[in-house]
């Protein structure tokens, strides 16, 4: 009966024309955002021969996600169709610059690394203005499922593209992926442009205030990540958020490198068919969350990653290009089903008071490993070998078994309930003072 009702008001949604804009709009730009960001990976290595290009194209395009945040109070100001169409548009054009500097020769390793950081940070723009416009634009009882209608367009959506993109490098070349990301982007454009999204009531109000607004917001935003660090870091969540930063860092080495290790192992084609491999197990994984959920956290954990970096060395031992994949395939899986099921977990027990912030901290400390994993993982590439580091990401992923199975906390969590209890730390209010057990 509950599926029955959430069909029902997503069909519901999509007769409400303005959403149904956001939706498709939504789609079509992430398509965008996940297909440039392996283009540049792989043109970086291309163009400058070393892992250390592809990760620093990696550390760059994905370092402005962990300041997104501070888009917030200049998206509570703008009006949100101005930015979702202005951002599209500057970064259609930002894109063509790539194949511009291909067609007169002066396309360098630079060039990327200079264009690809300003596209990513208009993207810190796009999704808070969407997420914005939610509200706005549908009944309060249709929130919820709206946010999970934007979340499989986000999540569901990145996967796909990411792995068709490492095709269509293979198959077309890197540069033309940025002609046809532009004309992505200028779709994006045209549906943002019919968009009516009606002002916040708080728009309404004297203008002349918008400075002390916007000093407000930071010092608020200031205040409230203060708490949530305080209750991650008195909370079982703290490990959680650890483990999170090994998964993510572990990614981030094993993308920066991934361009040099498929290049032995035969060339663009490898490059996208393992990055298809490694990107559809994670999406399988996250559609397979719901029957996954019957385990304990602690099971799903231990014999997950385990799972997973075995698969991950396996896959690197074997020596032949389609078990490879499909070995890659299975370790994505269940990163994939944690990464829902852990999120579920936390809107699950933080209290809805502290939700925002709490999620805050988790989200940038999470993606904050990601290009950092980046710039080490191609460093590293350049010093021990491709080979050694790509070893390493499936060490990373049994590391993050062993702690679960060695931490008396976590290796005797059972479920959802269980972790309301005190011992976790997750049931005190916002004004409580943070447990010093952990």
């Amino acid at each position: 009966m509950g599926r029955y009702c959430f069909f029902r008001f997503v069909r519901s949604l999509f007769k409400n024309g303005t959403f149904a804009r956001l939706f498709f709009g939504r789609l079509i730009t992430n398509a965008g955002d996940s297909a440039y960001t392996i283009a540049a990976m792989w043109l970086a290595f291309s163009l400058g021969g070393s892992s250390f290009y592809t990760g620093l194209a990696g550390f760059l395009t994905m370092l402005p996600q962990v300041f997104q945040f501070l888009a917030g109070p200049l998206v509570d100001r703008w009006p949100l169709r101005r930015i979702l169409v202005g951002t599209q548009v500057t970064q259609g054009i930002l894109v063509l610059v790539i194949p511009l500097a291909a067609a007169t020769g002066w396309l360098s390793v630079w060039v990327v690394l200079v264009v690809m950081p300003l596209v990513s940070l208009l993207n810190q723009f796009v999704y808070p203005a969407q997420q914005a416009a939610l509200p706005r634009v549908v009944e309060k009882e249709e929130l919820v499922e709206a946010n999970s209608a934007f979340s499989f367009a986000y999540q569901g959506v990145d996967f796909v593209f990411t792995a068709l993109g490492g095709i269509v490098v293979a198959v077309v070349g890197a540069v033309s992926l940025y002609l046809i990301d532009s004309v992505t982007f200028a779709i994006a454009a045209l549906v943002f442009v019919g968009v009516q999204i009606p002002p916040a009531e708080s728009d309404e109000g004297d203008q002349g205030e918008d400075a002390k607004n916007v000093t407000s917001a930071v010092d608020e935003y200031r205040v409230q990540l203060a708490d949530g660090i305080r209750y991650v870091r008195g909370s079982v969540l703290v490990w959680v958020l650890l483990g999170s930063l090994v998964v993510n860092a572990t990614i981030g080495t094993a993308l920066a490198v991934l361009p040099a290790y498929a290049n032995t192992h035969g060339g663009p084609d490898a490059y996208g068919f393992i990055l298809a491999g490694i990107t559809g197990g994670m999406l399988v994984g996250s559609l397979s969350a719901t029957p996954l959920k019957r385990f304990s956290l602690a099971t799903l954990s231990i014999g997950g990653f385990a799972f997973s970096g075995v698969a991950w060395l396996v896959a690197i031992a074997v020596g032949w290009l389609p078990a490879t994949v499909a070995l890659f395939f299975l370790a994505g899986v269940p990163i994939g089903a944690t990464n829902v099921i852990f999120a579920a977990m936390v809107q699950s027990v933080v209290p809805e008071d502290l939700m925002g912030r709490v999620s805050s901290v988790l989200a940038s400390g999470s993606v904050g490993a990601m290009p950092v994993g980046s710039l080490l993982g191609g460093i590293g590439g350049n010093v021990f070998g491709n080979s050694i580091v790509m070893t390493s990401a499936g060490f990373g992923l049994l590391f993050i078994s062993a702690c679960w199975l060695t931490h008396p906390l976590l290796r005797n969590l059972a479920d959802v309930e269980d972790l309301r209890s005190e011992r976790y730390g997750l049931t005190r209010s916002k004004r409580a003072e943070p447990s010093e057990s952990f």
